[in-house]
């Protein structure tokens, strides 16, 4: 019996906070929230003694407000671990992106301004280069912005050339309508956007099973640089460190 060959990729587990809280949400959807943690440096603990390389942090109450809203808790989070943190959520000016860098995030992840703003993009990208990520989140092929709750006539494939041309080195995809609700990744999606760009990506959403990351590692040749884990973590249907050692 044959077997795929294993391709190397990064494991990254989710903080999702909400109100202070670490919670998950099912498709962006604020009032499906499950409460996992009262205090997400607990989790970020838990995950780092699980091998965990990064930390993927989102402030939901940002994204939804505006403004970064959830900084103390993610500092907390900064003092309780020693990997680094990708962080997204409300930064939407140069204002709240220095704020967040201030705090110690490694990588700021910019979402709906990136597009709403090419000024900003741009000026970002070329300070802080590989420090910045753009998330690419896609409803029915369009862009999914602010906080998940309006689209964008626009096709996520020409989103993601105007952001790599803008200077973008790191994109975050994901499919909303599979985050949270673990029916397994968009492997055609995810496989069009690794054919049109030519730098590094990320997946989200709708990971629920070792299965599910078999099939994503098979697009690590593409580009895929990694893949980020919710639910499937917090619910125990995936070994963190049972996944990290498979694919590292």
């Amino acid at each position: 019996m044959a077997f795929a060959r294993v391709y190397a990729m990064l494991i990254i587990p989710a903080i999702d906070i909400l109100g202070g809280r670490c919670v998950r949400l099912r498709r962006g959807d604020p009032s499906t929230a499950v409460v996992y943690e009262e205090d997400p440096a607990v989790v970020a603990v838990k995950w780092e003694r699980a091998g965990a390389r990064w930390l993927h942090v989102v402030d939901l109450d940002g994204a939804f407000r505006g403004v970064p809203h959830n900084l103390e808790a993610v500092g907390r989070i900064l003092q309780s671990v020693r990997i680094p943190v990708q962080f997204g959520g409300g930064i939407r000016n140069r204002a709240a992106l220095e704020q967040v860098f201030d705090v110690g995030v490694s990588r700021a992840i910019l979402g709906t301004k990136a597009l709403a703003d090419p000024d900003f993009l741009s000026e970002a990208t070329r300070q802080f280069q590989d420090r910045i990520a753009v998330a690419l989140d896609v409803k029915s092929r369009r862009v999914a912005v602010e906080g998940w709750l309006t689209t964008l006539p626009l096709d996520f494939l020409e989103a993601a050339k105007i952001l790599v041309e803008s200077g973008v080195r790191r994109l975050i995809y994901t499919d909303v309508s599979r985050d949270g609700a673990m029916t397994g990744p968009d492997l055609s999606g995810l496989t069009s956007l690794l054919d049109t760009v030519g730098v590094p990506v990320i997946a989200s959403g709708g990971v629920s099973s070792m299965s599910d990351l078999e099939q994503l590692a098979q697009l690590a040749p593409k580009g895929l640089e990694g893949v980020i884990i919710g639910r499937a973590l917090y619910e125990g249907r995936i070994d963190l460190a049972g996944a990290i050692a498979r694919f590292l």
